[in-house]
């Protein structure tokens, strides 16, 4: 009866090591995207009329924002100026314009003098354009 019972017991522990029947699928390989290179910084500096504003001076010299927006501790505001856009961005402790950017871009600086006129003159359409 030990026999039988080690010849059953050896039995079921080779079916155990036999070589399955089911193909072996090889692992799927992630697929990588192209990675897309960042576009260039914009160029430095900033329009003197502009930088250092706090909000409401900036709401005095130039009206209510269309857009707004916060992350973190940097607040975005965008006023849209006929064919342009201008983004002042808020920083610091009392916050204040750290950095402006128009879309498009001036050609030397990140904020076009042309479409900071605009603004001006939406904001105050009686006034003369700013001298560039």
């Amino acid at each position: 009866m030990k026999k039988i019972l080690a010849g059953l017991m050896l039995s079921a522990l080779a079916a155990c090591a036999a070589p399955s029947s089911r193909p072996v699928v090889p692992p799927v390989q992630a697929s990588v995207e192209p990675t897309v290179p960042l576009p260039p910084p914009p160029p430095k500096g900033e329009p003197q009329r502009f930088a250092g504003l706090d909000a409401a001076r900036l709401t005095a010299l130039a009206g209510a924002p269309a857009f707004t927006r916060k992350d973190g501790a940097t607040e975005m505001w965008r006023y849209d100026a006929g064919s342009c856009r201008v983004f002042f961005f808020f920083t610091g402790t009392p916050a204040k314009v750290q950095h402006i950017e128009t879309m498009p871009r001036g050609q030397s600086a990140a904020a076009d003098p042309a479409c900071l006129s605009a603004l001006s003159m939406v904001a105050r359409p009686n006034e003369k354009p700013l001298a560039r």
